[in-house]
């Protein structure tokens, strides 16, 4: 199964915050070993929600409105794809994550998969 984590944004993120050399080595050797080992699949951190552009349809409007958005619960820092057996294994492998960074919010949301047809 398939899990996207989602680090929420807060006012550190939003400032647009650059990671030392020492971190990004650090966040860099991390994803290289959980790549290797499999369950990551993919992972990025965003831009502060000032570059970032919400489009939306509702009752026929169309509608644009560039960022930055002030709702701090619409803010994410950064995603994961993980790929893991259980709802347990994303919890831990997001534990490891938050631990290098020290502190912050993930949210975990299952993806919708379809199971492909069984040949019989």
């Amino acid at each position: 199964m398939r899990y996207l984590a989602v680090l929420k944004g807060n006012a550190v993120s939003e400032a647009g915050y650059v990671p030392t050399e020492e971190d990004m080595a650090g966040m860099g050797a991390f994803i290289d070993q959980a790549m290797q080992a499999g369950w990551l699949l993919a992972t990025e951190g965003l831009l502060p929600s000032a570059r970032a552009t919400r489009v939306a349809l509702s009752a026929g409007q169309r509608t644009v409105t560039d960022g930055p958005f002030t709702e701090s619960k619409e803010l994410i820092a950064s995603y994961a794809l993980m790929q893991v057996d259980s709802r347990e294994e994303a919890i831990e492998h997001t534990w490891s994550f938050l631990d290098m960074l020290g502190e912050g919010e993930v949210e975990l949301w299952p993806v919708f998969e379809v199971e492909a047809p069984h040949a019989g």
